[in-house]
């Protein structure tokens, strides 16, 4: 029977596993190298869409993700459904775009086309030059999480049910008996028993998942994310133009991101991370140039997240048949995914098998 289960890592997946297995009546203990949302889960555009995501079951599984977020949003304000507007400026990405909503709609996924007029009454300080007449995709069940403080709620909702906190401790082994895990050793040298273990690492899964003798293929990359100070500018919804992705942030703060600002990103050989100013500067002008309101407003912070892609891209979830009582969830989308099947990878732990949903995503794939 497990009754204690260790939780490594505390980003959203694992504040969701957490706080599911003790509201299912388990006694769990959250372990961190950093703080609580220190890692991914704090630098990490956070948008919450099952837009164009193959093959079905992950786009039903992002579903109802979605509406798992929407349930928990009523304890709470850390849930933004303001929707998604895309569009593109060259054929083949226009080309791209119309074959993606007409795959979401043949699924059922809410998506329409709009005009310039119409976007203008969404987002009326955008530059009506900076849109094309038509051809402007809508998503408006998507919407975007506020990480940090989604992570609060869930890891207050377990320590009130009995779950520790362990922070600035990481993981330096997994101890096993008769194939199956018994206890995780820390680096302060504390040694925790345990019926079972969760490996929501994130970007580490795959060192956690070598502490048992696991190979997880991952292909992790950097994401650079631009903060604006607070501005007086209209912005309600998440928007990905051709030159700027962005969305609120709170307190009139704006959250700016490109993919070629990602790769502006330079790991040293000591690990410390950097990134190129001009990039920064060319996100942040692209964003003027879609909102012109936002003029010289400064630059509050520039974060650097790292990526946790398995390597096919898909969401790697529930039990490690190999070695009994050691369980994954990790994947990109975590923002997204990490209520639902943070739930579901508890919901197993605990004995309730769920190889209906997660079979598509079992670590045996690989």
């Amino acid at each position: 029977m497990v009754e204690h289960v260790v939780v490594i890592g505390a980003g959203v997946y694992g504040a969701a596993v957490a706080a599911s297995l003790t509201r299912r009546g388990a006694r769990a203990t959250v372990v961190d190298s950093g703080a609580p949302a220190g890692g991914t889960s704090g630098a990490t555009f956070s948008w919450t869409n099952s837009c164009g995501k193959e093959p079905r079951a992950y786009h039903d599984l992002s579903v109802a993700s979605m509406e798992a977020h929407r349930r928990l949003a009523t304890l709470g304000d850390w849930y933004h459904e303001g929707g998604n507007l895309e569009w593109a400026d060259d054929d083949a990405g226009r080309e791209r775009l119309r074959g993606k909503v007409a795959g979401v709609q043949s699924y059922g996924y809410e998506a329409r086309w709009l005009d310039r007029a119409d976007v203008l009454r969404l987002e009326p300080d955008m530059d009506p030059a900076a849109l094309p007449e038509d051809g402007i995709a809508y998503f408006p069940r998507e919407g975007w999480v506020e990480p940090t403080r989604l992570v609060g709620h869930l890891l207050a909702a377990a320590a009130s049910r009995g779950a520790e906190v362990v922070r600035g401790d990481a993981v330096t082994a997994l101890e096993t008996g008769s194939g199956a895990v018994r206890a995780v050793r820390l680096a302060s040298g504390r040694e925790i028993d345990a019926d079972a273990v969760v490996n929501c690492a994130g970007p580490r899964a795959a060192e956690v998942a070598a502490m048992v003798g696991l190979s997880l293929p991952m292909s992790n990359t950097h994401g650079v994310l631009v903060y604006t100070a607070p501005a007086a500018v209209w912005v309600s919804r998440v928007v990905h133009a051709p030159r700027v992705h962005l969305r609120p942030d709170g307190a009139g703060r704006l959250l700016l991101h490109t993919h070629d600002g990602d790769s502006a990103v330079h790991v040293s050989d000591t690990g410390d991370i950097t990134v190129d100013r001009s990039a920064v500067d060319d996100v942040v002008a692209a964003g003027r140039a879609l909102y012109p309101g936002l003029g010289d407003t400064a630059v509050e912070s520039v974060r650097v997240g790292e990526r946790p892609i398995p390597a096919d891209g898909l969401p790697v979830l529930g039990r490690a048949e190999a070695v009994p009582g050691f369980h994954f969830a990790v994947s990109h989308s975590g923002a997204t995914l990490s209520v639902h099947a943070g739930d579901l990878v508890a919901a197993e732990v605990l004995g309730d098998d769920q190889g209906g949903v997660l079979a598509p995503f079992r670590f045996e794939r690989f």
